[in-house]
């Protein structure tokens, strides 16, 4: 993996780590699935303009469905039924595990020693880091946040298995998925009218201006460049050498709420933290296999 990917891969663990804080604040304000469906609505008419990837439906509908519909429906009901926003963000982060071996079973992808042994250092420090929390969770919303995490490592596969042309029109196209789904459950669980009232009230109230600040970068940046980033990665390298720097998400998180929310981490979350970043550069380490493009590094969000 080149210096400048590396990079990028942790460009978006930092995005989608701050994406938590901005999560915590739509949250305050809309209904959880509402909001799931709103951060895709928002993008169907930009499909107007953008191209339909050069892809099959299946790997688009599938991307789809496990990355952006299934991953946050599972996230969201475990939020819903108590678990913690810190250690969400951390379980949710064992779908790199989840994606290496399916890449390893479904799709032959080969590891070598050091990928293998630093995955196992990552995964032994986010263990760490979900041990410390884990007494504030009880294990029915740990399950829906792992099965969310499953869900997410799915959709990475059907994302490298759509090997699209450009990666952020595949990125903006699985927007078709999400939104019917998770406002059908939003009317069903959270009731018909609350989502719709919640959304008129938006702009009249400082939680609702703070929640729509949290959608703008949700949709822009964790879902757009963040997604779109994620998606070229997927393309270019196999996933067991993309899927470890989502463990940063976690580290990045604690780090962001530290900061902007004051929440100071315990000593030994930081050392796991540690941890999990020599681990994550670990497993990056190992042959690659590109793709077949002329291009050494395309610019994946001018694509």
């Amino acid at each position: 993996m080149t210096k400048t990917d590396r990079l990028l891969a942790v460009f978006v663990a930092v995005l989608w780590g701050a994406n938590f804080i901005a999560l915590d604040g739509g949250l305050a304000h809309f209904p959880p699935f509402f909001f799931a469906g709103l951060r895709f609505a928002v993008l169907l008419p930009v499909l107007l303009f953008v191209p339909r990837p050069q892809v099959e439906w299946r790997w688009l509908l599938g991307y789809g469905l496990g990355f952006a519909t299934l991953q946050f429906a599972f996230l969201f009901i475990a939020l819903r039924t108590g678990m913690p926003t810190g250690l969400a963000s951390l379980v949710l982060q064992s779908s790199a595990p989840f994606t290496v071996l399916l890449g390893a079973v479904l799709l032959r992808e080969r590891l070598s020693g050091i990928q293998v042994l630093g995955i196992c250092i990552a995964v032994l420090g986010m263990v760490v880091i979900g041990w410390h929390r884990a007494q504030t969770a009880t294990l029915l919303p740990l399950l829906l946040t792992l099965a969310g995490a499953f869900s997410w490592a799915l959709g990475n596969l059907c994302s490298r298995k759509a090997e699209a042309p450009n990666p952020l029109h595949l990125t903006l196209w699985i927007s078709i998925v999400p939104p019917l789904p998770m406002f059908a459950m939003s009317a069903v669980f959270e009731g018909p009218a609350a989502g719709w009232h919640s959304l008129s009230t938006a702009f009249s109230t400082s939680s609702g201006l703070v929640a729509l600040i949290g959608l703008a970068y949700t949709v822009l940046l964790a879902t757009v460049v963040g997604s779109g980033v994620w998606t070229t990665l997927l393309g270019r390298y196999p996933a067991s050498t993309v899927a470890p720097f989502s463990l940063l998400v976690p580290v990045t998180g604690f780090t962001l709420a530290w900061v902007v929310l004051g929440e100071t981490p315990h000593w030994l979350e930081l050392a796991a933290g540690a941890v999990v970043v020599t681990g994550v550069l670990l497993g990056s380490i190992g042959k690659v296999r590109r793709s077949a493009r002329p291009e050494p590094e395309p610019d994946p969000v001018a694509a």
